[in-house]
Parts: structure tokens; sequence; C-alpha cells
């Protein structure tokens, strides 16, 4: 069995700068250019919060370059 398939894993949602989100397992430092947002669970609940708050998966910088050439 791996990590990942360890069901009593615990996970932290995660963000980066381009506001794109992922599931990085509790205990293992989280990587350079991310920060946890102190949202934990298992793997079904972390997933389950990312798909209802990550509405649109457009990177920041492509949102920000968008909204400059629309105004």
């Amino acid at each position: 069995m791996t990590v990942d398939e360890d069901p009593n894993l615990g996970y932290d949602v995660v963000i980066n700068h381009e506001e794109q989100y992922s599931i990085w397992p509790v205990g293992r430092p989280v990587p350079a250019g991310w920060t946890a947002l102190g949202v934990r669970g298992s793997k079904s609940e972390v997933l389950d919060h990312i798909e209802r708050v990550w509405t649109d998966i457009t990177p920041l910088s492509v949102r920000s370059a968008i909204a400059k050439a629309n105004s």
C-alpha cells in the first residue's frame, strides 16, 4: 500500500499564487509556492471542498490580464 492509498491519511487543502488548489498529505512540509488554507480532512472531504470553492480554474494571471484588457 502506498501513502496515497492509506484511507486514514489526512490531507490539507493548499493554494498557490495563481489561486490554483491542490491537496497535500498532513505532516509533510507544504512545497514552496503553496500555502495551506486550514482546511483538513480525508481525501474525499478535501476534494469535495475544492470542488465547491474552485469555480473558475482559470489562473489568476490570466483572469487579471482579461480584466485589464476589458477595462
